[in-house]
C-alpha cells in the first residue's frame, strides 16, 4: 500500500533529523521528534501512529481532550506545549505527559496539586522568554534559576528542561545565536546541579540551527502535515 503524504513527510522529517545529527556531531538518536498535531483530526494523528510516531504534541486544552480520549488505546504520550491559563491547569495536570510551557510559580503549583496521585509525576520544562519579547509568555533568562529551585521542590512535578519559541530570525547565524543563548542557560542550571536532560527547542523553519546548538527534543507540525 502506498504511504500517504504525511507519512512521507514524517520519514522525510526524521531523515534530515539524522543529517543533522551527523553534520552538527550529535550523538545518533540524540534528537527527539514531538510531532505538533495541533489543529489536525484524530485519523491524521492515528495514521501517523501507525507510522511510528508516538510522541505528539498539542496547543489548546479544549480541542487536544477529545484526541486525547479517541486515542485513550493508543500508547501515545502526550505533550502540552502551549500557554497554560491556569483554569486549565486540573485538566493539563490529570491528560499528559509532559508540559513545556511552565513559567510562573503559580501554574506550577497549579500542576503539582492537580496531578493524579495515581500517574507519575509531570515532566516539565521552563518556558523562557529567551529574546524579552514583551508579547510572549515565558520566564526571563535572569529569573529562570529560581523558578528551577520552586519546580524541584514539588513531588508531583518532575523537571526536565528548558523550552522556547524565540523571535524569528532572517539568517540561519541569527537563529543559531539566539539557540546558543537558551543551550548556555541550560547548561549553566545543569552546573548548578539541576538534573536537566531536555532542551526543547526548534521548528519546522528552524530545527536544523537548533539541533546544530544542542536541542534534544524538536517540535515539528507544519513540515510533517503541512
Amino acid at each position: 500500500m502506498p504511504l500517504k503524504m504525511q507519512d512521507l513527510q514524517l520519514l522525510k522529517v526524521k531523515k534530515l533529523i539524522t543529517e543533522y545529527e551527523q553534520k552538527y556531531q550529535r550523538a545518533p538518536h540524540a534528537v527527539t521528534l514531538l510531532a505538533v498535531s495541533k489543529g489536525q483530526p484524530v485519523e491524521k494523528i492515528e495514521a501517523l501512529f501507525h507510522a511510528g510516531q508516538v510522541l505528539f504534541g498539542e496547543s489548546y486544552v479544549q480541542e487536544a481532550l477529545p484526541k486525547i480520549h479517541a486515542l485513550a488505546d493508543k500508547p501515545i504520550e502526550w505533550h502540552f506545549i502551549g500557554p497554560i491559563q491556569s483554569n486549565k491547569t486540573r485538566k493539563i495536570a490529570e491528560h499528559f505527559t509532559w508540559v513545556h510551557s511552565v513559567d510562573a510559580i503559580n501554574i506550577a503549583k497549579r500542576l503539582n496539586d492537580q496531578r493524579p496521585a495515581h500517574l507519575p509525576p509531570l515532566n516539565i520544562c521552563l518556558e523562557v522568554n529567551i529574546n524579552h519579547e514583551t508579547t510572549k509568555s515565558g520566564v526571563l533568562p535572569e529569573d529562570v534559576s529560581s523558578l528551577a529551585t520552586y519546580c524541584t521542590a514539588l513531588p508531583r512535578l518532575r523537571l526536565r528542561g528548558l523550552m522556547a519559541i524565540p523571535a524569528k530570525q532572517s539568517t540561519f547565524t541569527a537563529q543559531r545565536e539566539t539557540f546558543h543563548s537558551l543551550f548556555l542557560l541550560w547548561q549553566s542550571l545543569r552546573h548548578q546541579g539541576f538534573a536537566l536532560d531536555t532542551l526543547s527547542m526548534g521548528m519546522s523553519n528552524d530545527f536544523e540551527a537548533a539541533i546544530a546548538e544542542g536541542s534534544t527534543l524538536v517540535r515539528i507540525g507544519t513540515a510533517i502535515f503541512g
